[in-house]
């Protein structure tokens, strides 16, 4: 199948479910996309027997274009700029020194937490992974999915500050969360028993440094080149932005830097709200209008593909058990990840009463952390990595990704509306 194909198939049943969802499930749509592209998954599995081909038809679907390659090289960088697009500048530089350690010290908290946890608690169902594997999931798991956080926001009625919090936290820790991924990963396939800190720094200002300041670099540029276009010319508009996020995204594979984090800045400096005025007209109504109909369209591709990626997950019973210990401990890592910063952030700053409940209950993981797990296929497929060792990290995603977004996304909303009057 071509690749036209696929996005042809990808564009349907986007459109098809988009519209069962609105007519009959009324549910957010990331929620109701998920729910039908799992019950369809299901579906094919079970009713294998009667219809022989159809489960072969979509593993190979599924297995011909390695999800880790189409989110992190085309769908995420799209995602990221549009929902940079739409913050709120004023107010996340008011909640900077929050966001700022919820990104940083939050992730590497949440790791180390998950990791520990894990290793000690799988004997329990006679199951064992190394230390370093155990923190492998622990760095993949602790960044909140941008992706899933914005689009529950979109929903729920918060303060601005709040928005601001959550939606910025979420957009800057996957940068950190996949430096520490990678160091992580580095580790384990080398066979070292220890991180080198030297090694950690150069990787971290070399992805996290270098990533923020090629974003500044093409936001910079761009913003003048629409400033200069003055509004006249609404399709130029439109390719400038866009080739500021498929130039950023191409230059940062080679540069090996932090795409997303290129991608988030990049946006923060042609986003319009919380700008002066001439700032905020660089850019013409229709160039938002554009992103948001590319942030709905992605997002609707992206959560019919993590539904469906069940297809090919290889299912074992014994692993079940793991999930939900995985499910419990990310909920408590998460926790002690947001509540730790902000304790500390209280003594110098007031901080509303519920903002550790709401920061940890609407902690949504998505497409980056199941990504970030199947790309350890690849791993597996060379020796580096115990097959069955994959398999069942890519299980405690999956099933902590399941669990986040329906569970966590369907109740968050009542969380925010208890503590609304007392924001």
């Amino acid at each position: 199948m071509d690749v036209l194909d696929f996005i042809t198939i990808l564009i349907i049943l986007a459109a098809f479910f988009l519209l069962m969802n609105v007519r009959y499930l009324k549910l957010p749509s990331t929620i109701g996309l998920m729910i039908m592209a799992l019950s369809l998954s299901v579906f094919i599995i079970f009713g294998e027997a009667i219809f022989s081909t159809l489960k072969t038809l979509a593993s190979d679907l599924m297995t011909e274009y390695n999800f880790s390659k189409v989110l992190f090289q085309v769908m995420l960088s799209f995602l990221l700029f549009a929902g940079a697009l739409e913050m709120n500048l004023d107010k996340l530089g008011e909640e900077k020194w929050i966001v700022l350690i919820l990104a940083t010290m939050g992730v590497l908290i949440s790791t180390f937490i998950v990791g520990y946890a894990i290793y000690y608690l799988l004997p329990i169902v006679h199951l064992q992974l190394s230390l370093n594997n155990c923190l492998l999931f622990g760095a993949l798991i602790s960044p909140t999915d941008p992706i899933s956080v914005l689009a529950m926001i979109k929903t729920s009625r918060v303060s601005k500050n709040l928005q601001s919090q959550i939606a910025g936290e979420s957009l800057f820790n996957d940068g950190i969360g996949v430096v520490v991924f990678l160091t992580i990963l580095h580790v384990a396939l080398s066979g070292e028993s220890h991180v080198n800190l030297w090694d950690v720094g150069k990787l971290f200002g070399q992805e996290v440094i270098g990533g923020i300041a090629l974003g500044a670099v093409f936001g910079y540029l761009g913003l003048k080149l629409l400033i200069l276009i003055e509004n006249e010319y609404t399709e130029i508009e439109v390719l400038v932005t866009l080739s500021m996020v498929l130039g950023g995204a191409g230059l940062a594979q080679r540069l090996h830097v932090s795409g997303p984090l290129a991608m988030v800045t990049m946006g923060l400096f042609v986003s319009n709200q919380g700008r002066s005025e001439k700032l905020r007209d660089a850019a013409g109504e229709y160039v938002y209008k554009f992103w948001h109909l590319m942030d709905e369209a992605m997002n609707a591709i992206l959560f019919i593909l993590i539904g469906m990626q069940i297809i090919v997950i290889h299912w074992k019973l014994d692993f079940i058990s793991a999930a939900g210990f995985a499910i419990l401990v990310v909920l408590f890592s998460r926790f002690i990840g947001v509540g730790l910063p902000v304790s500390i952030y209280r003594l110098r700053k007031k901080v509303p009463k519920f903002t550790i409940r709401i920061l940890t209950w609407s902690g949504l993981r998505g497409g980056i952390s199941v990504a970030l797990a199947l790309s350890l296929y690849e791993h597996a497929k060379s020796g580096e990595m115990v097959m069955t060792d994959v398999d069942l990290i890519i299980i405690m995603t999956y099933c902590v990704v399941l669990f986040s977004i329906v569970v966590q996304g369907l109740t968050v909303k009542k969380l925010f509306a208890k503590t609304e009057v007392d924001e």
